[in-house]
This record gives C-alpha cells, sequence and structure tokens, in this order.
C-alpha cells in the first residue's frame, strides 16, 4: 500500500528530516533519483550524444533540476538551462557551470526556443509542490517549443502548472505534459487526482528517506498485493457458502442488461454463489436463463442469511416499487453497495433515513455515484472542486463509504480514510460499465463478509480493490488498441483476478 500525502505534511517532513542529516542531503538525494530516471529514459529511447535542456524556477524544484543536470552532464549529456528566475538556486547554479552547463534567461526567448526545439529530453523544474495556478505565459510559449521538438520531458515532482494536492490545472494551455513524473519521497495527491494526473505520463517515485518522519497516511494507492488479499484463492475447506454469496437487486423492463452485468461481474468477484432477487417483473428468468449458476427468489433480503453482501440499483427505476427495493435491501444485515438509479432514492426521507441507521449498527453501505449522481446527492463538482475533499465530506455527511467515479476515482470512508486509484483508462467510459464495477464490487464484499467482520474501514479497502479491479479489466479488454464495451470488461475479470493473484499489474 502506497501512502499519499498532501504538501503541508511533506514539507514538514521534509524540514524534520533535513535537521537530522547533512545539509544539502536531501536535495542529493531527489536530484540523484531524478538523474538515474532520466539517464534510464535516454538509454531506452536509444538517444545518442544527448542534449539536455532544464527549465529552472526558483527554489528547490530548480535546485533539484540543476543538480540532476550536471550529473547527467558528467555522464556525457550537453546541458542547457532556460531559467525563469533571477535568484535560481545557488549551489545547484554552481553546479550547472561546473559540469560545464549553458544558461540562458527566459526573457530572450528567441534563444530560449532552440535551445529547448534541440533538446531530446526536457526536465521542468519550473514550480514543484508549492506552486498553484497556471504557468506564466512566456513559460508556457516556450513549453511549445519543447514539444515541437519532441522532446521528452521529465517533471521534477509533479508538472508545473498542476495543483499537487487537488489535482486542479487552473490554465490546460499553461501545463506542462510530461512524459514522465519523477516525484520524491511520497506520492501526492495531485499526481492521481483528474485533470492533474492527466498531465503527469508515468509517475516514478525516488525514496529521499522521508518515512521516519511522514505521518501514518489516511489516504492510500493500493499495490498488487493488497488487490489479491480481496481476491484470495480458495481453500480446501472452502465451499460455496463459506465464499460468500452476492444478492442482486438490478434491472427492469427498460434495462434487462444492467441485470444481467450486474449479475454477471458478481460471478467474476471470487464469490461461491449470486442469488438474483425477483421482483416478479420477468427480468429474474432472463439472469437464470443466461446464467445457469445463478439463483433467484422472492424471500425479503433481510431473511436471506445465506447472503453475505448486496448490490442494488442498477436499471431499478426510481418508481415507488424501486424505492421499497431499495430500502428491502438496505435493511439486510449486511454490506450493500447502491449504484445507479437506487442513488436517487436515498435523497428521499425514509432511504435516507435507513442510511444513517446501518451506519449506527455497523453495517457498511458502499454507495458508487458518478458526477452527475453525486451532484443529485447534493454535492455539486465544478473544474475548481477539490474533489478528494468533496467525497471525504459526502462519506462523513451520509455515513457511508464513497466511490466517486471518475479519471482517479477516489474511494472515501466517513472517517476520512481514502483511496486514489492509478489504473483505470478512458476506456471504462462505456454504457454498463458502472453495472459490473458494482457486481464485482458487491461480490467482493460479500466475499470478504463470509471470512469475518466487516467494518467500514475494511469494506472501504475491499470497495478500492474492487475499483482497481474494474480498471484492470478495462485494460486487458483494450489491448492492442481494441475497442471496449461493458461486456468486454466483464469478460476480462477473471484474467484481472488471476494476475494480480500473480502478481502481475497490467
Amino acid at each position: 500500500m502506497r501512502p499519499v500525502h498532501e504538501v503541508a505534511t511533506v514539507r514538514a517532513a521534509e524540514e524534520a528530516l533535513m535537521a537530522r542529516i547533512a545539509e544539502g542531503e536531501l536535495m542529493s538525494r531527489a536530484s540523484s533519483g531524478l538523474a538515474d530516471l532520466c539517464w534510464a529514459l535516454i538509454e531506452e529511447a536509444s538517444i545518442e550524444d544527448p542534449r539536455v535542456c532544464l527549465l529552472v524556477g526558483s527554489g528547490n524544484n530548480g535546485g533539484d533540476a540543476l543538480f540532476a543536470g550536471a550529473e547527467l552532464a558528467r555522464r556525457g549529456a550537453r546541458l542547457d538551462a532556460v531559467v525563469f528566475s533571477d535568484t535560481p538556486h545557488d549551489a545547484g547554479f554552481t553546479a550547472l557551470r561546473l559540469a560545464g552547463g549553458r544558461h540562458i534567461p527566459a526573457k530572450h526567448t528567441m534563444a530560449a526556443s532552440e535551445r529547448l526545439v534541440d533538446a531530446d529530453l526536457v526536465i521542468d523544474g519550473i514550480v514543484g509542490i508549492g506552486g498553484s495556478g497556471a504557468l506564466r505565459p512566456v513559460a508556457a510559449e516556450l513549453l511549445k517549443s519543447a514539444y515541437a521538438g519532441g522532446a521528452l520531458v521529465v517533471s521534477a515532482d509533479i508538472p508545473s502548472g498542476v495543483d499537487a494536492d487537488t489535482g486542479r490545472v487552473a490554465d490546460a494551455d499553461a501545463v506542462v505534459d510530461a512524459d514522465l513524473t519523477v516525484t520524491f519521497g511520497c506520492y501526492k495527491p495531485g499526481l492521481l487526482l483528474a485533470p492533474g494526473r492527466d498531465h503527469c505520463g508515468a509517475v516514478a517515485l525516488v525514496d529521499i528517506g522521508l518515512e521516519a518522519t511522514l505521518p501514518r497516511a489516511s489516504v492510500h494507492v493500493l499495490d498488487d498485493d493488497d488487490i489479491a488479499d480481496c481476491v484470495p484463492e480458495p481453500g480446501a475447506e472452502d465451499y460455496k457458502y463459506s465464499r460468500g454469496v452476492a444478492g442482486i437487486a438490478a434491472g427492469s423492463a427498460a434495462y434487462r442488461g444492467a441485470a444481467l452485468m450486474c449479475a454477471g461481474a458478481a460471478r467474476c468477484g471470487n464469490v461461491g454463489m449470486v442469488h438474483f432477487l425477483d421482483r416478479g417483473d420477468g427480468i429474474a428468468p432472463v439472469v437464470v436463463d443466461h446464467f445457469w449458476d445463478v439463483v433467484a427468489s422472492t424471500a425479503a433480503p433481510a431473511s436471506l442469511g445465506r447472503v453475505t453482501g448486496w448490490a442494488v440499483g442498477p436499471g431499478l427505476g426510481t418508481d415507488p416499487g424501486a424505492e421499497h427495493v431499495l430500502r428491502a435491501v438496505l435493511a439486510a444485515p449486511t454490506p450493500v453497495l447502491v449504484d445507479a438509479d437506487a442513488l436517487r432514492l436515498l435523497r428521499e426521507p425514509g432511504p435516507a433515513e435507513d442510511l444513517q441507521r446501518r451506519f449506527s449498527e455497523g453495517h457498511p453501505t458502499v454507495i458508487t455515484p458518478h458526477q452527475g449522481e453525486f451532484a443529485a446527492l447534493g454535492y455539486p463538482l465544478t473544474d475548481g472542486t477539490d474533489r478528494l475533499a468533496a467525497a471525504r465530506r459526502a462519506a462523513a455527511d451520509l455515513g457511508c463509504i464513497v466511490v466517486l467515479k471518475g479519471p482517479g476515482t477516489i474511494v472515501a470512508a466517513p472517517s476520512g480514510t481514502a483511496y486514489l486509484d492509478d489504473r483505470a483508462g478512458a476506456e471504462l467510459g462505456t454504457a454498463g460499465s458502472g453495472d459490473v464495477l458494482s457486481g464485482l464490487t458487491a461480490a467482493l464484499l460479500a466475499g470478504a463478509a463470509a471470512r469475518g467482520p466487516l467494518d467500514m474501514e475494511g469494506a472501504a479497502l475491499v470497495a478500492a480493490a474492487g475499483v482497481a479491479l474494474h480498471g484492470d479489466a478495462g485494460r486487458i479488454a483494450a489491448e492492442g488498441g481494441r475497442p471496449v464495451t461493458a461486456m468486454d470488461v466483464l469478460a476480462s475479470l477473471p484474467d484481472a483476478v488471476g494476475a494480480v493473484r500473480r502478481g502481475r499489474s497490467w
């Protein structure tokens, strides 16, 4: 599990560490790691006699770039620096000169542009994690020269123009588009939250020794091992009920496909059985005819003791009958995932009371809104909204786990614990993809509840694993540039589970 920390926390940890180590050691660790990864990129691209150009702002971020550039020059690179400050990092600037690097003020735009057009690799050290807002016009204009020349672009810590805490980008035309972002010490939220994550390229973490001074994180990114723990292989003593039973309440005459995709995904969620709620509307026979291993009944969800987790909402509708189904499912003393149509019904007095009752009784509820559904719940998002803060606020207000879907999906628990997804791609933006996520995650929750008591914190981790596996399945389905439908994502779920069990990321 990889911790994610906000800028103020990182700054405090850096200050505490610098009090313990030699002066300049922290920057040496960061710049050395940056130089190593830049050189690896040069070698991977088979660039001979590489030309490196630094974009240097004031402060430590500029210093990191200067020291890294000096190290690259010692390895054989031809080095230039475009300097945006009258007071660049003093020791870094000295290192640049001693390594034979040339420098030019950014205000000399024509000459600076020529250096950038000729560069094979550009290191962005303009702002760093302490910056906010758009790049100044001269920087934005010079970046065009770097892109025009086809240089590889590497950002130090975070692309300049991206807010490190929120991922906010003030101006899409005044932000660095990196091929690689080399971040120091720990991940920052802006590397993982949209739209900032879309400007980072690949993200590599350099260990600079901050672990000793960083507090325990409340925000994390899951690793393969964390996800694999949520889909354990059956043991010799396991049987269908010990592995968990996922209950599905989904679909309607208008949306039969939602029932099929939700139930189909639950079948791939590592449980022993899927139980479909028969509402007497003809959907249950369709599901059972399609999936012969799914069982159906009209019994009240709360009476089905062997069902250990439920999904309710996909394609359900919003009429009084649908609200009755939602409340019946919320009455079950198991984890419940609420999605799609049922989310809009949560604003009604009865379901809202049920949600709070479940929280007080310790039964985890997971809701999975996209941006429009989140707004319908009373949490509108704008371009400037801090999505992580909004998800956490909603989780605390509603007493449930919020899976705020979108680029960089966020999973937030009422306690403030949160997980940021770094696996899903744009291929998941297809009709029915959310129904697949609902069925899969409900099954993972059901399996976890069958293995032992599942509290809100544990359910949040399981929900984050569902998001990750859904993302992996999308990437598998999209291999080779194939167009992706929700059914392709569903069909790829077993491969996604198998991959994390074997320690292979997609």
